[in-house]
């Protein structure tokens, strides 16, 4: 190991030295701890320094240099990454329902006890990601956000899906069956991620 760093980017081999010569330096006991600062500075601040760039000019964009100022830190994170607390209870109260679902069909009801009665801390996150793509709420909480429920044929043993740019849970008309919605929604959401199966 030496002060140069080697990746793969589209195909193409790329190097970068560390420090001038790096490739001629040796890692050992004596400068190792130089290596790790140099190595941790270039994957969390230089490596992406152009991204950063980009963002930050977006940001500044929407927001003037002096607004910054009026938040703390807690604030501007729920501005950029959400509210953390999840109320399923309001998001059911602003869900909407599509393809002859209405709140009182047995399968949506059946959905709401599972999700709101039921389910664990842990899979309420991953159903939240399976429909909505994200482990958060939006500012406001989950009673601000658009979510649809939307009917996906009749009764079969198909796993529920979803379209997550439009917070969209596609589930299929599993009636009254609550052990069956409950097992093949619970696989569709602990066995998937995102576009891809884990």
């Amino acid at each position: 190991v030496t002060f140069e760093l080697t990746w793969m980017e589209l195909g193409e081999e790329r190097r970068l030295e560390l420090k001038p010569d790096g490739a001629n330096i040796p890692v050992t006991n004596e400068n190792r701890e130089e290596y790790v600062l140099r190595y941790v500075r270039w994957v969390l601040v230089d490596s992406i320094q152009s991204q950063w760039d980009s963002f930050q000019t977006g940001l500044m964009r929407v927001m003037e240099d002096s607004s910054l100022d009026l938040f703390l830190p807690e604030e501007l994170e729920l501005l950029v990454v959400g509210t953390p607390e999840l109320d399923f209870a309001a998001l059911q109260t602003n869900t909407k329902y599509e393809g002859g679902y209405d709140e009182d069909s047995d399968v949506v009801k059946n959905f709401w006890t599972f999700v709101v009665k039921d389910a664990s801390l842990e899979t309420q996150v991953k159903l939240l990601k399976f429909a909505a793509a994200s482990t958060k709420a939006p500012i406001g909480g989950l009673g601000k956000m658009d979510f649809i429920i939307q009917r996906a044929g009749p009764d079969s043993s198909n796993l529920p899906t979803s379209h997550t740019c439009f917070n969209t849970l596609l589930l299929p008309d599993y009636g009254s069956d609550y052990d069956k919605l409950k097992k093949l929604l619970g696989r569709a959401i602990l066995e998937c991620e995102g576009f891809g199966l884990e």
